[in-house]
């Protein structure tokens, strides 16, 4: 990508008001996301059929007039869809050049089993091919995500150093990581979860080279502000928050406590919307989600 659009779009990251757009639902989540959007699995008949109906949704979503770098950061996708057109572009660049939407793509491979009370991530065999690609296709940043559920020590340091260890391999291919490390909202040691993450990940960015900047995604915190030392941190670009199973309007009262954190919302952005929708109905009803996402992104 030439350095110029990666500049405007770090700065638009830094600098500019607004929430990431979770788009990146990959294939065991995409029945799901079909179904809330009113596609039943009676609808499809394979695995191609479905992608195509889920890119159907995300177009509808994308090339909505509610959708726009007015209010939207960026957008994270999968690796299908960055494979995939937006009126005849591909998708990526469509989102930055008709949108001014920076561009981000999902690329773990899905969750290990779990061990010591955490899920790290698959191994991810032909990353740095994705990589160059996502460069090739201009693209900005990249997100992964492991899900903590027990506060373990060992459980979670090995979820953070997998993270970072990844990201690392991310920053050399000039791509900015997004690292998600969930803490289940059911988790019932969820706040002990919670330090525990938190002190892993200041050790881990105190110890990046100086200048390298990641972005952090992480649960709502029971605690308002609980991240704030994360936000703060030179290290930070960004610290967003994942819905990770509250309603839209749950998510959208707890980020509003923690100021400086972000959304980047996914079912909880595509609430209400749905496939029978008009297009007048569909725009105004994800117009509605997109301004009070964005109101609670402000704090």
């Amino acid at each position: 990508m030439a350095s110029q659009a990666l500049e405007a779009m770090l700065g638009k990251i830094k600098t500019e008001n607004g929430f990431i757009a979770a788009l990146d639902q990959s294939g065991g989540s995409t029945p799901k996301a079909l179904r809330l959007y009113g596609v039943e699995e009676s609808e499809y008949a394979n695995d191609d059929e479905m992608f195509a109906m889920v890119h159907a949704m995300r177009t509808r979503i994308v090339t909505s007039a509610a959708f726009n770098g007015d209010r939207i950061l960026g957008a994270i996708l999968f690796e299908n869809t960055l494979d995939r057109e937006i009126d005849g572009l591909p998708s990526s660049q469509y989102l930055w050049q008709k949108k001014n939407v920076v561009p981000f793509l999902k690329v773990d491979k899905g969750l290990a089993d779990e061990e010591n009370g955490v899920q790290v991530m698959k191994p991810m065999p032909g990353l740095d091919e994705l990589l160059a690609k996502a460069v090739a296709k201009d693209v900005f940043g990249t997100k992964m995500r492991s899900v903590i559920k027990l506060a373990n020590v060992d459980g979670i340091k090995a979820v953070v150093a997998q993270q970072f260890e990844v990201g690392k391999q991310i920053l050399a291919a000039g791509l900015v990581p997004i690292i998600e490390p969930e803490v289940d909202i059911n988790s019932p040691e969820k706040s002990q979860a919670e330090a525990l993450l938190k002190a892993e990940l200041i050790s881990q960015l105190n110890q990046l080279e100086a200048g390298v900047q990641v972005m952090l995604k992480l649960t709502l915190p029971d605690t308002a502000n609980f991240y704030k030392e994360l936000v703060d941190h030179p290290a930070v670009l960004k610290v967003v928050a994942l819905s990770g199973g509250y309603s839209r309007a749950d998510a959208n009262q707890k980020l509003s406590e923690n100021n400086g954190m972000i959304a980047s919302f996914s079912r909880a952005l595509t609430e209400g919307v749905s496939a029978k929708q008009s297009d007048a109905e569909f725009d105004a009803t994800l117009n509605e989600a997109i301004e009070g996402i964005y109101q609670a992104s402000l704090s």
